[in-house]
């Protein structure tokens, strides 16, 4: 600009002229500096005033993402490309259908949680070791990103306990995103997604509830598959037990090769009294897996940091 050019070459010789300053009599340098200071304010605020003038004036928006000028064809790199769900979006969606077709309802896990409801209400003790286990993050409020999606049963035991007034179950799974204090590895991530199961009706058995993770495993894989149980321990269920399958063919697997999937067992009848529910009454169960596991195993995936990196070759696969 023409006229900015102008103010910034006058305000060059300005700026020479303070190297003068020495050879002006001592008794008129005060002064001589004071006007050569005044000059090169009133520069300075022309050159503001012009600068702003420039910024107020229309001009047309360039996007800098675009990979071509306007009106240019598309590189063939960024040819049109078909979106999709991502892997744990749509293994999640898969879940949660296999469920609600066996007449469950589905509540949605909190992003940020409480004490009383990551472990008061889930019969964990004051201090006691097993918190450990669920070492997560905290804000500086006090509030949990939640490591289980287990902080959700009070919620949903009195969300739903009028179901038992009526003669009715309570039959619920909940979804969500968890997140751990962990060091990450290919089978360790920080954030990842669990889906919890809970039910409680007066004559629930642990058979009953057997029944139910096998029914949904063989749907989920498609094919007939043995189950098998070991002793666990969680708070919030008594008893409690690790339950497994055997590997599937479609992974690979062989008779005799059992994976475990997730755990499980009797709601604790303290977690039915926190609830308002008479654990003479009625009883329940209750059981919580991971889904990034389920997918790592439904397409062979070996590092579990795939998910959360943004990767556009991984994605594209799916």
């Amino acid at each position: 600009m023409e006229e900015l050019e102008k103010l910034k070459s006058e305000l060059k010789n300005l700026n020479a002229k303070y190297a003068g300053i020495k050879d002006v009599p001592v008794e008129q340098r005060a002064e001589f500096g004071r006007k050569l200071n005044a000059e090169k304010m009133d520069i300075l605020e022309q050159i503001r005033a012009v600068e702003e003038a420039a910024l107020d004036t229309e001009v047309e928006p360039i996007d800098i993402t675009a990979p071509c000028a306007p009106n240019e064809p598309l590189p063939e790199l960024y040819s049109v490309l078909d979106g999709s769900r991502h892997p744990l979006t749509a293994e999640l969606k898969r879940v949660v259908e296999i469920y609600q077709m066996m007449g469950f309802d589905v509540v949605e896990s909190r992003q940020l949680d409480d004490e009383y409801h990551m472990f008061d209400s889930l019969n964990f003790p004051k201090e006691h070791p097993a918190r450990d286990g669920y070492d997560t993050f905290r804000t500086e409020e006090g509030l949990i990103p939640p490591a289980h999606t287990s902080t959700m049963q009070n919620r949903v035991l009195k969300m739903y306990r009028d179901n038992l007034k009526r003669g009715e179950e309570i039959a619920v799974v909940v979804p969500g995103r968890v997140y751990r204090n962990e060091d990450v590895d290919a089978t360790h991530e920080h954030t990842f997604y669990q889906c919890e199961g809970v039910y409680v009706s007066e004559k629930c058995t642990m058979g009953d509830m057997l029944g139910i993770l096998r029914e949904f495993f063989e749907k989920y894989y498609e094919q007939k598959l043995n189950i098998r149980t070991q002793p666990g321990y969680f708070p919030f269920t008594e008893p409690s037990l690790e339950f497994m399958i055997e590997k599937p063919q479609a992974l690979g697997g062989k008779k005799g090769d059992f994976l475990e999937m997730l755990g499980c067992g009797m709601i604790h009848p303290n977690v039915l009294k926190m609830a308002g529910i008479d654990p003479e009454k009625y009883h329940g169960f209750a059981w919580g897996g991971g889904i990034d596991r389920l997918v790592m195993l439904r397409y062979g995936l070996k590092d579990v940091r795939y998910f959360e990196s943004g990767n556009l070759n991984f994605l594209r696969e799916f």
